[in-house]
Order: C-alpha cells, then sequence, then structure tokens
C-alpha cells in the first residue's frame, strides 16, 4: 500500500512563502511552543525558565524487557534570573532560534556553522554568547531533548563520517546511488538520513557486516568480500557517528537485514558495539531510533585464547 502523502504548512520568511513537510511542521511547532512558554511566565510577571530533561547518568535507566538505555523523567530548571543559569538559558533560546531560522529558509548548516552563526559580543559587554563550539553543541542536544526532536530535524548536521558499499540502490535527495559502483572508497554515509533524504530503492544483501576500522573496510572492499558474501558492508571510522547508526537502524528495521559488527577485542571495541546494540548514556534519549538490540558481536573474544 503506497504511503499517504505528508501533510505541508506554509510561512513566510524574508517575503517568500515556503512549503515543510510533515517533519518541519511538527519541528517548528515545538519551537514555537517552547517560545509561547517564556512569553507566558512574562505575562504572568513570573521569572521565565525552561525545563530540560536531565541527560546525567543518574536520569539513565536499561530497559531490559527493550533491551535499550532509556532516559528517566528527571528535568532540571534553567532560570533567566539565576545568576549561574542565565547564560545557558540565553544560549538556549539563541540555538532554538537559530534552528527556527533554518527550518523557514529551507537551509541546513553544520554543528560549527551554527557556532559561528550565533557567536557574536553581547551589546554592552564583553561578553560573548559562545566562547566555544563546545558549548553550542551540549545546547543543541539540550534543544534536541526538550523538542523530543533529532539534531537532523533542526537542520543541524555533523561532518560526514562512515562509509558504505555493497548491493544496495538508495535515493539520496532525488539522486540514485548504486552502492555496488562506488569505487574504492564507497559512498561517504550522510549525517542526515532520515525518509526524506534517504530512501531504499533495491536491496539483494542478505546480511550487514560493520567494521570498526576504515583501514580494515578498505581491504575487505578492495577484496570484494561483499561480493562474494552478498552483504553491506559499512565502517564508521571508529566510533560510528548518529548518521552512521541511524542508517544501520534504518537498514535493520525497514529491511531485516541481521547486523553483525567485527570490532577489536578491547574495552573501545565492546564500547563501541555496546553503543550500537543499546545506545549510549549521552544520547539516551534517542536509543529508540538508533540502537539496534539483535546486533551481534563478531572477532576474536578473550576466552577464545583459553580454548586454543
Amino acid at each position: 500500500m503506497a504511503k499517504k502523502s505528508a501533510k505541508t504548512s506554509t510561512a513566510k520568511s524574508n517575503g517568500k512563502a515556503n512549503i515543510f513537510g510533515a517533519r518541519d511542521a511538527k519541528t517548528l511547532g515545538s519551537l514555537r511552543d517552547l517560545a509561547q512558554g517564556v512569553v507566558k511566565s512574562a505575562d504572568r510577571s513570573r521569572a521565565p525558565y525552561l525545563e530540560v530533561p536531565s541527560r546525567s547518568l543518574s536520569n539513565v535507566k536499561y530497559n531490559k524487557s527493550r533491551r535499550l538505555l532509556e532516559m528517566g523523567g528527571g528535568k532540571n530548571k534553567r532560570e533567566l534570573f539565576n545568576l549561574s543559569q542565565a547564560k545557558s538559558y540565553m544560549q538556549t533560546l539563541l540555538v532554538a532560534s537559530g534552528s527556527k531560522r533554518l527550518i523557514e529558509e529551507g537551509k541546513t548548516t553544520s554543528l560549527r556553522g551554527l557556532y559561528y552563526m550565533l557567536k557574536h559580543t553581547i551589546e554592552g559587554t564583553k561578553e560573548s554568547t559562545f566562547d566555544e563550539q563546545s558549548e553550542s553543541d551540549k545546547i543543541i542536544e539540550d534543544v534536541e531533548v526538550t523538542l523530543n526532536s533529532l539534531r537532523e530535524e533542526l537542520h543541524l548536521y555533523a561532518d560526514d563520517r562512515g562509509a558504505i558499499v555493497g548491493p544496495i540502490v538508495l535515493n539520496d535527495s532525488g539522486d540514485e546511488i548504486d552502492c555496488s559502483r562506488m569505487g574504492s572508497g564507497g559512498y561517504s554515509i550522510p549525517s542526515i538520513v532520515e525518509e526524506e533524504v534517504i530512501k531504499f530503492k533495491k536491496c539483494d544483501a542478505k546480511f550487514i557486516l560493520h567494521v570498526e576500522k576504515g583501514t580494515v573496510w578498505r581491504r575487505f572492499n578492495e577484496d570484494k568480500f561483499w561480493q562474494s558474501h552478498n552483504c553491506i558492508l559499512t565502517h564508521g571510522g571508529g566510533q560510528p557517528p548518529r548518521g552512521v547508526r541511524r542508517l544501520l537502524s534504518r537498514l535493520h528495521n525497514e529491511l531485516k537485514l541481521p547486523i553483525y559488527c567485527l570490532l577489536d577485542n578491547d574495552p573501545w571495541g565492546y564500547y563501541i558495539y555496546s553503543v550500537i546494540k543499546q545506545g549510549s548514556i549521552n544520547l539516551a534519549y534517542e536509543s529508540k531510533r538508533m540502537a539496534i538490540p539483535d546486533a551481534k558481536f563478531m572477532g576474536i573474544r578473550s576466552k577464545d585464547y583459553e580454548r586454543c
């Protein structure tokens, strides 16, 4: 059955009418609701504040039935008139405003691009809105979890890292990509891989082999491992970025492909496996969209030495 067409809404930006898909319209609605909460507090002569879900370890739990790390219900108050919180309050609204502008203009930017877009000296002071990009990156994650929206839904992306090769044909923003004809470098996995950007057209693979390092991936690609074993071969350059994890999740859930992770037998390799399998503490709020509980570990284990 064909999918129903997504609802659209319109808004004006710079004198032009823009048409938004359902995802953008939902995100814009959440951003406006956030701003309305601030306005209502001011109208009632109350100190404006924001409630930001806590992303600390104490607010993360492991769901045994779903086999995922999930965020609890703990929240932190961020108040305008609290001297220690005023700057982070301002930064949160600044990031929300910048994201709203990007969506309305139909544009995207990198995490670093948003940092430079929002960085300036506050009028009448020597204080900057952001001193380092690490500040804005943290606030972006706060906005994500507050709005229950992906970073990509805020029209923000990280640098591409990771590659894919194998018998699968994708549609990337209207361009057809045959991943079996991408040469020695494969197809670079973008940061934004949602359905509106990446669509699966045809797939003949039987499984996915995800390897930890680009050097191992390159050797497998040169040997045409994916061709002789009829599989999709991916890597994330070590710790896989969100785009790679999200794409693996989509391939597993939508195409029902089993995933095997070829990783080093060391703490870092097992950490990477745990992040792919059950999610991470820092991004526990996105585990349901990125974690793959059925992912299998492949590689030499410590106990294999004793058996040999």
